[in-house]
């Protein structure tokens, strides 16, 4: 329900308990043609037969150009109606999905045999209690899985020297 058909309801209410329409319209604050209006909806037949099959026909057409198709047509009508009618009619341009291809084929790479055959490494930020960021360098041995270095700091530029304690 809209909010001008509930205030519509609420001035009916209030006409029934023995209010004159002015002074149910002044408590609750609308105008008294919008108190009288009477919503009507019609169903515009012909434009939404032919709008249905102009999207038929042009199926990668949006509501705007189908739009611009009826008005060459002869209809009468705006965007925001043909809007109206196109989302009612369940008319939508559905996406082209995308095809994910790999860039190229993945090989896993055989497991380290002995210790310092591989390393790895990764960040991990985090955020301190003033707002400020840190950041830290994991470096870990595949083999072994113990953790090589920890390089703490809110800024790790790349030409940091790395140290080996």
């Amino acid at each position: 329900m809209t909010p001008a058909a509930r205030r519509r309801a609420w001035v009916a209410a209030t006409k029934e308990l023995g209010f004159s329409e002015r002074r149910a319209c002044r408590l609750t604050g609308i105008h008294r043609s919008v108190a009288r209006y009477k919503p009507s909806k019609e169903v515009p037949t012909e434009l939404l037969t032919s709008l249905k099959e102009l999207a038929s026909e042009r199926r990668r057409f949006g509501y705007r150009r189908l739009g611009i198709m009826l008005r060459r047509e002869g209809f009468v009508v705006n965007h925001k109606k043909v809007y109206r009618l196109y989302r009612e009619a369940g008319l939508v341009v559905r996406r082209r999905k995308r095809k994910k291809l790999a860039g190229m084929e993945r090989v896993m790479p055989p497991l380290p045999e002995r210790r310092n055959q591989r390393w790895s490494m990764d960040f991990v930020q985090d955020g301190l209690a003033d707002g400020r960021r840190i950041r830290v360098l994991t470096l870990v041995d595949n083999y072994s899985r113990e953790c090589l270095a920890l390089e703490v700091g809110t800024s790790l530029p790349g030409e940091r020297r790395w140290r080996r304690s």
